[in-house]
């Protein structure tokens, strides 16, 4: 359901709708409805179909927004900001962390990584985020020699584990030592 309301296909709607009625008006004589619907909604409808042409899905998230909150907030604020950024809607990207990945030389031009889904989790005393991401061009070699320098990219105090979940997706385990243990583990 979440996939329906994109800002892209809301616009696109919106834009079809403001045209069928302007189109509807004008064939039955109402000029007075036809000339502001269609001049409306022909450029809102092709902008709608520009982002459609252009979207960037939010991440799959595995575990509830809820489950984690209180985990969440005593964690350093960079995983929230890296949680909320790849749970919406993006535009004009090829993958989620273009930048970062660009930054961390882990970036291939036509078959970039793609993140997959991530998942909140508590293990032991630390918050974490997984990443689970398909590799595409970039081999699993390229990410381990990254692995140290991963965590203290996305935050200080950050450790990363990386593991290989078959020959074509990784997990990216992102994790902080700042949040005490409430006993819950995400699936991994």
């Amino acid at each position: 359901m979440k996939d329906l309301f994109s800002p892209g296909n809301l616009i696109t709607v919106a834009g079809g709708v403001l045209t069928v009625v302007g189109v509807v008006a004008y064939t039955t004589g109402n000029a007075n409805l036809s000339l502001p619907t269609i001049f409306y909604g022909i450029p809102i409808l092709l902008g709608g179909l520009a982002l459609k042409s252009s979207e960037l899905p939010p991440a799959r998230r595995v575990v509830p927004a809820a489950t984690f909150k209180a985990q969440r907030d005593g964690a350093p604020p960079e995983l929230g900001k890296l949680l909320a950024d790849v749970t919406r809607w993006r535009y004009g990207q090829k993958a989620h962390l273009e930048s970062s990945l660009e930054a961390l030389k882990l970036w291939d031009e036509d078959t970039p990584p793609q993140l997959v889904e991530i998942e909140e989790f508590s293990e032991a005393e630390s918050y974490g985020l997984r990443l689970r991401f398909s590799l595409g061009a970039v081999g699993l070699v390229r990410w381990q020699e990254k692995q140290e320098r991963l965590g203290r990219f996305f935050a200080k105090g950050l450790r990363a584990d990386l593991r290989e979940v078959d020959p074509d997706h990784i997990d990216l385990l992102l994790l902080s030592d700042a949040v005490p243990a409430t006993g819950q583990h995400g699936g991994q």
